[in-house]
């Protein structure tokens, strides 16, 4: 089967809807997939730690969650900011924050970034930054505590990597939506993104490896016929 090209915003969610609702693969076995893929990646990177986990509140934030548990199994230090309350969590991605915290990971909870030093200290040690703030469905400027969070993540010295896109990068255009994720490597889920087509993505994706997550050959086979006709 040849590879389907880029993904738009609205063909992302119609493979997770499909997959979920036509093949009945739950979303945290998808979750799961691509937590694991993006772990598997962060291996063969040979990262040692410690990684420091940037999570928000929607899936994105599941992916990293799972990405540290992985790190957690594997004997790597990792330690996770969450953007969000944890009472705000809900579906695949409250049930990975759950085990990631009876695991005993270390987790800070800053929902309006009251305290951004808090933040920039947790970055200080970091040997690689995953950044699992925001995904694909972001539209519109970028608003607080994002803009200063995603400010000061890359004023840290730390390997940025980026779970499906960076934060603040528009998936159907490849454009900064105001502050945006610099990272040195993106882990994008099933495809690259619509806007990745575009030089000025680049600066911010750095090298872009695709993961595969488990959905259906034949959902990536109709998308691929469609884009093509």
């Amino acid at each position: 089967m040849s590879p389907i090209k880029r993904l738009s915003r609205a063909e992302v969610r119609s493979v997770d809807q499909r997959t979920i609702e036509e093949f009945g693969l739950p979303g945290v076995a998808l979750m799961e997939n691509a937590g694991r893929g993006v772990f598997e990646l962060l291996l063969s990177l040979k990262v040692t730690g410690p990684v420091k986990i940037c999570a928000g509140k929607g899936n994105n934030g599941g992916d990293g969650f799972v990405i540290a548990r992985h790190l957690d199994n594997a004997g790597i230090p990792v330690q996770i900011f969450l953007l969000a309350d944890p009472e705000h969590l809900t579906g695949d991605a409250a049930i990975n924050y759950q085990v990631a915290s009876r695991m005993g990971i270390p987790i800070q909870s800053d929902p309006v970034l009251s305290d951004p030093d808090a933040l920039r200290t947790f970055l200080s040690d970091a040997d690689w930054i995953v950044d699992a703030f925001l995904g694909t469905g972001v539209q519109g400027t970028i608003r607080p505590p994002f803009t200063t969070a995603i400010q000061i993540v890359n004023q840290a010295a730390g390997n940025k990597l980026a779970v499906d896109l960076p934060s603040g990068l528009d998936c159907d255009t490849g454009l900064s939506l105001g502050d945006c994720i610099i990272a040195a490597q993106t882990a994008t889920f099933v495809a690259e993104k619509k806007g990745f087509a575009i030089p000025e993505s680049k600066q911010f994706t750095g090298a872009v490896h695709v993961v595969d997550i488990g959905a259906p050959r034949q959902i990536i086979t109709e998308l691929l016929q469609k884009q093509t006709s």
